[in-house]
């Protein structure tokens, strides 16, 4: 991943509600809209603080993080059956093209934001897929998550789907985060 991954040793502040505030689940979920049948993959999983809301929704989530021990920790806090853990860079996924109905990321953008990711998670997508990302604002007041210079800001996120060959559906900027949905077309 890019600028950094996230300390394993600190991982317990992956788990605190207090994250709700930059992303609730109830937002993620209608975001992601993850249906019974469907495949997914939550980049940059961390312990699957976002990962379990969608995975009582989906028939499988594939869980991937650049760290091991991220999923020894998912692990030891109880994974979901139906939770696939994947030891991945996001520009190198282990998955068949488009084979994935979703990938979404909450917070790790700026740390797999390269060309070469988006296009691989174009790659996975089936057509009509979707891609969800929600991440901190370089525009934000650095109140929330890693130094404002490893941020992105959404002109970023935007341009990097589009230029992957992604339509863009959804695009904002919040106060300390932002979010983009985009669909793989064909």
């Amino acid at each position: 991943m890019g600028f950094h991954t996230f300390d394993p040793d600190r991982a317990d502040r992956l788990t605190d509600v207090s994250r709700y505030r930059w992303c609730s689940s109830e937002e993620l979920l209608s975001l992601v809209a993850p249906a019974s049948d469907e495949e997914l993959a939550d980049l940059g999983s961390g312990t699957g603080f976002y990962t379990d809301p969608v995975a009582e929704r989906a028939r499988l989530v594939h869980a991937v993080d650049v760290q091991p021990e991220m999923h020894d920790l998912y692990a030891d806090r109880g994974m979901p059956d139906n939770v696939r853990p994947v030891t991945a860079e996001i520009a190198d996924l282990p998955f068949e093209d488009g084979s994935l109905d979703c990938v979404f990321s909450t917070m790790t953008y700026h740390e797999f934001s390269g060309s070469e990711a988006v296009a691989e998670i174009r790659r996975v997508l089936r057509p009509g897929g979707r891609v969800v990302t929600v991440d901190w604002d370089r525009n934000g007041a650095g109140g929330g998550g890693p130094p404002r210079a490893e941020r992105h800001g959404l002109g970023h996120a935007v341009s990097a789907f589009a230029d992957a060959g992604l339509t863009i559906e959804h695009a904002v900027s919040r106060t300390e985060t932002f979010l983009c949905s985009a669909r793989r077309d064909a």
